[in-house]
């Protein structure tokens, strides 16, 4: 059944609210590569207590649930097996603190003709109740194969495209060959494809990929050690798309590069040379 526009664009999803301890930060952040090496004091901000920091992509995670209900929204009739996470945006309005309770509100803010298929993009708010600030805002492109072709806008041209210079950083994040097993406990991401490799041939892979959120996340925590010097609250705002896909155990290389105020990224994998996150934007907090 086709997308109908003007029942889905503006519609609400249902409010939900979450809870974070500090053991939550810690599995995250070492679902996303910290912890390597393990005495190191750098990395021990990341995965103990005494001093712990969110790695800022941690932002990702309490919307997710709420994004998952884009398949219930009236005009958007959609069979999950056709849609793909195309971009992911996040600003992070204050630095995450280690543990707190969000609540939540959101709805589908765009759609866009990309002919072949449609781009949905759906926005959640997430609003610390303690204090009553907007902590993190999310939004999140999902392409839709096959619905395309209504006549809509196209949308806007992504940024983010690499200089013709060398990087400023390149960093390699070995990835595990668990990985997509310990992430998918962690974000609430039970997508089969993740896991299973007969449902992961069925889709047309050799093995279970990593999502590409936790690939968004191991990129945030390239740039916060290299490029802001492990501070991840000089991150502001960090935007990408998914252009590939990455198999667990393989390498990333991020490149990053200083452009204006902000910072471009780029990242492949080292043993395919495939890219597999593109037109990457960082801002960094005044």
């Amino acid at each position: 059944m086709p997308i109908d526009v003007d029942k889905a664009l503006g519609a609400e999803l249902p409010s939900s609210s979450f809870t974070w301890e500090e053991k939550d930060i810690i599995l995250y952040n070492l679902a996303v590569g910290a912890g390597d090496p393990p005495t190191d004091p750098r990395e021990l901000h990341y995965t103990y207590e005494g001093d712990l920091v969110a790695i800022p992509t941690f932002g990702t995670i309490p919307p997710f649930g709420m994004m998952m209900s884009l398949a219930g929204v009236e005009g958007l009739d959609i069979n999950l097996s056709q849609i793909l996470h195309g971009e992911q945006q996040l600003t992070v309005h204050r630095e995450i603190p280690p543990s707190g309770v969000v609540s939540q509100t959101g709805g589908v803010v765009a759609i866009y003709d990309k002919g072949k298929g449609a781009l949905a993009v759906v926005e959640v708010v997430s609003v610390l109740e303690k204090t009553g600030e907007e902590l993190f805002t999310n939004r999140a492109s999902i392409y839709i194969r096959g619905e395309g072709g209504f006549g809509g806008d196209p949308g806007p041209k992504a940024g983010g495209v690499p200089p013709g210079r060398d990087p400023d950083h390149r960093v390699e994040s070995p990835t595990l060959p668990q990985q997509a097993l310990l992430y998918r406990m962690v974000s609430g991401d039970r997508n089969p494809l993740h896991a299973d490799p007969g449902f992961a041939a069925f889709a047309g892979y050799e093995r279970p990929i990593l999502h590409g959120l936790c690939t968004y996340g191991i990129v945030a925590k390239a740039v916060v050690d290299h490029a802001f010097d492990g501070e991840p609250g000089r991150l502001q705002s960090y935007s990408a798309r998914f252009s590939g896909h990455v198999f667990p155990g393989e390498t990333l290389v991020t490149s990053i590069w200083q452009e204006g105020d902000g910072l471009v990224v780029e990242t492949r994998t080292s043993e395919r040379d495939t890219k597999v996150l593109s037109n990457g934007l960082v801002s960094i907090r005044p």
